[in-house]
C-alpha cells in the first residue's frame, strides 16, 4: 500500500525541491526502482503514473494562489480585492506591477510546473517497462503524459519565456544532467519542444467519445489538437492555428453560458480539458482555489482576492449575459439562493470560481476550464482575420456573440475586427487565466494597464523573473530576465 501511495500522489524524483538554496536535492525515496516494476506491471498500476500528473493540478502551488496572482490578479480584468492591510503576500504587489525576483508566485509556480514535468518524465520512463501491460492502454497513457507535459512548458514558456528544458527523468549525479536542468533554452526551442510533445499526443490519444464516463478528465486528441492550435497562436503561426482547430471535432457551444461554471457543467459539449475536482475529501479538489477567492468580511465566506475590477465591468456591452455569469455583485442572489450581503468588504467577486456545494472547503468542487470550444472559435477567427480573411472570421466571431445574448457585430474591416476579436476574448474568458498573456502576446498591455493608472514597461513586464534562487543554483548557466 506504501508503494501505491507513492507512486499516485508524491511519484518524482523531484530536481526541483521546495528548498530555496537547492533546486538539485533528490530523494531517492520517492522514486521507483527496477525492482518494483512488477508492482505495477498491470493496467491500475500503469494508470496510476499518469493519474499522479493530473493530480499535481490540483495542489494549492500549482493552480491555486500562487497562479491566480501570476495569471489574472496582474491583468486588468481583476484586482488584489481582500482587505486593503491584506497582501496576501504578495498579491498587493503583482497587482501593481512592481514584483520583483524573489516574488513568492513567481518562484511557487515555477517550481510547482516542473514538479509536474518531473511526474512527467517519472511515467514516461516507467510505461515502457510495464510489459504485462495492454500496448494501446501504455501508448494511450504515453499520449497524456506528453499532453499535460506539453502543457505545463505552454504555462513556463508564457510566464517566463526560455526554460530549462527537461525531457527525461535526470540521473542523480549525472554533470550533463544537472547542465540540462540549469540551461535556460530560447523560447523558440521550449516551443518547438511543446509542438514535438503534442505531435506525438496527438498520435497517441483517443477522441474524448472513447472515454468512459469515469474518464472524462483526462486528455484526448481534440484536447492536444486544441493545445497546439493556442500554442501556434501565441507564435502568429495563423494557418497552422487553423488548421488546429479545424481538427478539433465532436464539440459545440453550450446554449447557457453559466452552466458551464457550476458542477453541473463538468464535461459538458463545449469542455475541451478542464482540471477535475471532485470536492472535498476524501475526494479530491483543488486546494484553496475558492475560499481564496470567496466573498471576505461579515457574512462572507472567503479571503477576498481576485476581484473583478471597474474595467472589466465596463467591457461588457448592455445585454451580455456573461457579465452576471462572471462577476457576484455586493447585495445580490446567487444561483443557488445564497444573498451576498452588503456587509462584505469587495464590491464584487469572482463568479467563476464559485462552490455552492462546498462553500466553506477547503478542496472545492469547482472545475477549471482550461480549454473550451468557444475559445477554439476564437482562435480560428482570430488567425483568419489575420490571414485577410475577414468574412470567413466575421460568423465565428458571431456565434459567439449571439450565444451571449448579443447582436451580430457591426463591423467589417480588418482592424476594426481584429480588435473585435481581443474583446470577445476578453469577456468571453475572464478570470480563466488567460487575459494577461493575452495582453503581452496582442501588444496591447501597456495601453490598458495605463487606463488603471499602472505602469506596463515594455521589455520587461511582459515576462515574470525567473526565481533569484534558481538563478543563484544555476551558478551562469542561465540568465534573470531582462529588468530583474
Amino acid at each position: 500500500m506504501k508503494k501505491i501511495y507513492i507512486a499516485t500522489f508524491v511519484l518524482s524524483a523531484f530536481f526541483f525541491t521546495g528548498c530555496a538554496d537547492d533546486y538539485l536535492d533528490v530523494d531517492q525515496t520517492e522514486s521507483i526502482s527496477t525492482s518494483d516494476v512488477e508492482l505495477f506491471n498491470n493496467e491500475a498500476g500503469a494508470s496510476q503514473f499518469v493519474t499522479a500528473i493530473y493530480n499535481k493540478f490540483l495542489n494549492w502551488d500549482m493552480t491555486s494562489f500562487g497562479w491566480i496572482g501570476l495569471s489574472s490578479i496582474t491583468s486588468d480584468d481583476a484586482d488584489k480585492g481582500s482587505s486593503a492591510g491584506d497582501t496576501g503576500t504578495d498579491k498587493d504587489v503583482l497587482d501593481a506591477l512592481t514584483y520583483n525576483a524573489s516574488n513568492p508566485s513567481a518562484e511557487s509556480t515555477f517550481i510547482a510546473n516542473y514538479d509536474g514535468i518531473n511526474r512527467c518524465n517519472q511515467a514516461l520512463n516507467m510505461l515502457p517497462k510495464l510489459d504485462k501491460v495492454d500496448a494501446n492502454l501504455r501508448n494511450r497513457l504515453t499520449g497524456e503524459a506528453k499532453f499535460l507535459r506539453a502543457f505545463m512548458y505552454f504555462t513556463l514558456v508564457k510566464c517566463y519565456g526560455g526554460v530549462p528544458i527537461v525531457d527525461h527523468l535526470p540521473v542523480p549525479g549525472s554533470d550533463s544532467d544537472r547542465i540540462m536542468q540549469l540551461t535556460r533554452k530560447t523560447s523558440a526551442e521550449v516551443y518547438a519542444f511543446i509542438e514535438s510533445d503534442l505531435n506525438d499526443a496527438i498520435a497517441a490519444l483517443p477522441e474524448k467519445t472513447a472515454y468512459s464516463a469515469n474518464e472524462k478528465s483526462r486528455a484526448s486528441k481534440g484536447a492536444a489538437y486544441a493545445l497546439l492550435a493556442k500554442v501556434s497562436l501565441y507564435q502568429k503561426k495563423w494557418q497552422q492555428v487553423i488548421d488546429n482547430c479545424n481538427k478539433v471535432t465532436g464539440y459545440s457551444i453550450v446554449s447557457d453560458y453559466a452552466s458551464m461554471y457550476r458542477a453541473t457543467g463538468k464535461f459538458d459539449s463545449e469542455s475541451i480539458f478542464e482540471i477535475y475536482a471532485q470536492g472535498a475529501v476524501p475526494a479530491k479538489g483543488i486546494e484553496g482555489y475558492s475560499n481564496t477567492q470567496g466573498a471576505r468580511g461579515t457574512g462572507g465566506w472567503g479571503w477576498g482576492f481576485n476581484t473583478p475590477s471597474q474595467s472589466l465591468v465596463n467591457a461588457y456591452e448592455p445585454g451580455d449575459v456573461r457579465k452576471a455569469a462572471t462577476i457576484i455583485f455586493r447585495g445580490s442572489t446567487l444561483y443557488d439562493g445564497r444573498v451576498i450581503p452588503t456587509t462584505v468588504e469587495n464590491e464584487r467577486y469572482n463568479y467563476k470560481a464559485y462552490s455552492s456545494a462546498y462553500t466553506d472547503a477547503w478542496e472545492t468542487d469547482v472545475d477549471i476550464k482550461y480549454l473550451r470550444y468557444a475559445e477554439v472559435l476564437l482562435m480560428k477567427a482570430e488567425a483568419l482575420n489575420e490571414l485577410g480573411q475577414t468574412s470567413d472570421a466575421i460568423p465565428l466571431l458571431n456565434q459567439i456573440r449571439n450565444r451571449a445574448g448579443l447582436a451580430n457585430t457591426t463591423f467589417s474591416s480588418q482592424a476594426d475586427i481584429r480588435t473585435a476579436i481581443w474583446r470577445e476574448r476578453r469577456v468571453e474568458m475572464a478570470f480563466e487565466h488567460d487575459r494577461f498573456f493575452d495582453l503581452v502576446r496582442t501588444g496591447q498591455a501597456k495601453a490598458a494597464f495605463a487606463v488603471d493608472g499602472k505602469t506596463f514597461t515594455e521589455g520587461k513586464n511582459e515576462l515574470f523573473p525567473i526565481p533569484a534562487s534558481f538563478i543563484k543554483q544555476a551558478d551562469g548557466l542561465s540568465a534573470q530576465n531582462p529588468g530583474y
